[in-house]
């Protein structure tokens, strides 16, 4: 573990490659390098690319990449896919996807599964992100997976989150109902040289125009991803954010907030292991349940009887 750590920070892309691996399985080694690379992160700057299926993420993720690499600047890349039933592992690899970008120096691509993840991203791809900070890039770009309504995982992470959106799709009210127009602090319209992107662009800004601005205005962009057209403006808009968020002291409170989410969810998740370790196995937790085939006593009854039992076992 110790000389994976030390690679990491020598630069070594291998070193790097199996540390992420360690921390995505949750291995004890990873969770042990964690330990040594959170002190080195700071310096990389987390944009997150959200936004519906279909809206051409991967192509943007890859155009705005190439952008930020002729610009003499590194770029870690997470991708999140939906999650292989036979092998646990990313089912698209979004990679293939990116062939523009993939053999480039300066920038390294990791495709990741969800595995269990409701949220657009996995669990530990905020980890993932910090072992590549520690490497030294200077960008780390999420790409969650196609997001649906509760998929907002994404603002815990990024310091710009960037909403991706299509033409003649409903995207504009999709994402009303999904909460992005919450959570986004730049709103593209890709394709946008397909009919009908003047219009989405219009609903976004009267949306938009409606919510309690905080000093900042969302931008509404139009891109081409596949020709570059708008990639440029993008990363200005990106650097534009970065600058209001620096100039009010809100990128260390913002991080600080992502931070102890992140906590969290980790105390949340190991006590339910706790939890779980101590009654034994799952179908003793049925045997709390009994008959559910008619009037029964309510789920937090029963789950007070769980957590009663849990206390018991912790007296002394």
């Amino acid at each position: 573990m110790t000389e994976i750590v030390e690679g990491v920070f020598a630069g070594r892309v291998a070193a790097l490659a199996r540390a992420i691996t360690w921390i995505e399985n949750e291995d004890a080694r990873g969770l042990s390098a964690l330990d040594a690379l959170y002190p080195r992160t700071g310096r990389a700057y987390r944009i997150g690319i959200s936004g519906p299926p279909g809206a051409g993420k991967s192509t943007l993720v890859d155009a705005l990449t190439a952008h930020l690499l002729d610009r003499g600047t590194t770029v870690g890349i997470i991708a999140v896919d939906p999650t292989s039933p036979f092998t646990g592992g990313a089912l698209l690899g979004d990679r293939v996807r990116m062939r523009d970008i993939g053999t480039r120096d300066g920038v390294f691509i990791r495709s990741m599964a969800t595995r269990g993840g409701l949220g657009g991203l996995s669990r530990t791809a905020p980890s993932v992100a910090a072992a590549m900070d520690s490497f030294g890039f200077d960008y780390v770009v999420f790409e969650t997976v196609g997001v649906g309504q509760s998929e907002l995982d994404i603002a815990d992470a990024a310091d710009t989150t960037v909403i991706v959106l299509v033409p003649e799709s409903g995207d504009s009210i999709q994402a009303m109902k999904a909460g992005l127009m919450e959570i986004g602090e730049v709103f593209v319209v890709n394709k946008a040289d397909r009919d009908g992107a003047d219009m989405t662009v219009q609903e976004i800004a009267s949306m938009l125009g409606l919510k309690a601005q905080a000093g900042w205005s969302p931008p509404v962009l139009r891109t081409v991803a596949s020709t570059g057209e708008g990639v440029a403006e993008l990363a200005q808009a990106i650097d534009a954010h970065r600058e209001f968020l620096a100039a009010r002291g809100l990128l260390a409170e913002r991080r600080r907030a992502h931070f102890v989410a992140q906590v969290r969810e980790i105390v949340v998740a190991e006590l339910e292991k706790d939890l779980y370790a101590r009654l034994g196995a799952g179908a003793e937790l049925g045997s709390f349940v009994g008959d559910v085939s008619k009037g029964h006593r309510s789920p937090y009854a029963i789950a007070r009887d769980v957590l009663d039992g849990v206390a018991r076992d912790r007296r002394p």
